[in-house]
């Protein structure tokens, strides 16, 4: 790629790149933030392990419901009026679940918040498959998907603090206003994406009409109607394998999303702020990874052995978690080679999707693979839930979901040759938008 390529998508980097990200480490924060309220909450308002497991999980029923319509919404609407859309109405939601009392308003303000929030993820992914090319999109997914351990790095001190320092304030509790504070931020991002976005690139006033030209011809002119073409790929067997390698991903991810406070806890750590700091650590650890790996694939141009070594890495660390119990430093290495495991390989499966579907049906396609996995994120917090409830340990799930890591890495080498994503042996990428940022 020459100077002058290179010079064109790091300014497309910085131009639309610092909102999605910002964004997504509000979302995913929104998200998981019930794992620290749940620090207190659960004892609050009387939540056993299963009410508080199923509430968590409960969010993706109505993530997966939404999801496909809300993406191929993107294609017709566009981007800013459907990021506008998801941000302001999961904000809302998001902030309150400051005022859930009972397991069915905890049930229903989940499930809300699922559904309001659908869409946002894949038609990212997406609005980035209409910016840079194929040989990019690893390391500028890696860095977009980065936000989430970030989420993690800032979320967990911040989350530990608001609970200490606001218990009582105005006669709520510390994790009501845990709530209301890191859900106000999503309506304020909605707000800003409505006139910082752009749809497409030849919409955008910031490019000359040679740079559009360029990317025209780079990475195609986006398909304005993808409905059309949905029908084709629900039929496809392939998206399916791909649904099952992402929910394998996710059902681990959300093992260490929703359950990380609680392990800390458990290994004698008692104050909330000390319990967001620590989370912190496997957070950055991944953080680190996710952008390491990522760029070594796109250096080498292989996904498919990238993304599998990485599954098979995290069900290691998650069965040596079960070793390691009552010691902080062990568990805390443990947490972190799994966090990288997990987080790296989320960057690394888009890759494959956005290679291997059209740019006709990538629409449908990616929505139906996320939504289909994120039936992990619903799985596994109800499992451990139960699993707690009934033996008073995380053991026996994890073993489970490190079972279902090793199923889904071979699903993957199996259901999918390289040929069918084109992959290469070799990709040399000089000035990777990674590297740039």
């Amino acid at each position: 790629m020459n100077s002058d390529s290179d010079m064109l998508y790091r300014k497309i980097a910085w131009k639309i790149l610092p909102l999605l990200f910002v964004s997504y480490i509000v979302s995913y924060l929104d998200r998981v933030n019930i794992g620290f309220a749940a620090l207190r909450m659960q004892q609050d308002l009387g939540f056993s392990e299963v009410v508080y497991g199923l509430g968590a999980g409960i969010f993706f029923i109505g993530y997966v419901l939404f999801e496909v319509p809300s993406n191929l919404l993107i294609t017709r609407i566009g981007a800013r009026k459907t990021i506008m859309r998801i941000m302001i109405a999961w904000g809302v939601v998001s902030s309150c679940m400051m005022f859930v009392q009972t397991p069915l308003q905890f049930y229903v303000a989940r499930f809300l918040l699922g559904a309001f929030e659908a869409g946002f993820f894949p038609g990212i992914i997406l609005y980035l498959t209409y910016w840079f090319p194929v040989r990019m999109r690893g390391g500028v997914i890696a860095v977009f998907m980065s936000a989430i351990a970030i989420a993690g790095i800032l979320g967990g001190p911040v989350s530990g603090w608001i609970i200490r320092a606001m218990e009582g304030v105005y006669a709520f509790h510390g994790w009501q206003w845990m709530f209301l504070l890191e859900g106000a931020p999503a309506v304020i991002l909605g707000i800003l994406a409505a006139f910082m976005l752009i749809d497409r690139p030849e919409d955008a006033k910031w490019l000359s009409a040679y740079e559009r030209k360029r990317i025209a011809l780079e990475v195609g002119t986006p398909a304005t109607d993808q409905s059309h073409k949905l029908g084709a790929v629900v039929r496809d067997p392939r998206i399916y394998a791909l649904a099952l390698v992402y929910f394998s991903v996710m059902a681990g991810l959300y093992i260490l999303g929703f359950w990380l406070p609680g392990m800390i806890k458990s290994y004698g750590v008692a104050d909330p702020f000390h319990i967001g700091l620590l989370t912190a650590v496997p957070y950055i650890a991944s953080a680190v990874g996710m952008i390491v790996i990522g760029r070594h694939s796109d250096a080498v141009g292989e996904r498919r052995w990238h993304l599998a070594s990485c599954m098979l890495v995290a069900a290691g660390a998650l069965v040596a978690c079960t070793f390691v119990a009552g010691n902080l430093v062990l568990g805390l290495v443990t947490l972190s080679v799994a966090a990288v495991g997990l987080y790296a390989s989320m960057p690394l499966f888009w890759t494959i999707p956005t290679r291997y579907l059209d740019r006709e049906s990538a629409a449908g396609g990616i929505a139906l693979i996320n939504s289909l996995a994120l039936f992990g994120g619903f799985t596994s917090p109800t499992v451990l839930g139960l699993v707690k409830a009934n033996t008073g340990s995380l053991d026996i799930g994890f073993y489970l979901f490190a079972g279902v890591l090793i199923v889904g890495a071979a699903v993957l080498i199996l259901a999918l040759p390289a040929r069918l994503i084109k992959e290469t042996s070799t990709l040399p990428v000089h000035g990777e938008i990674c590297e740039s940022l």
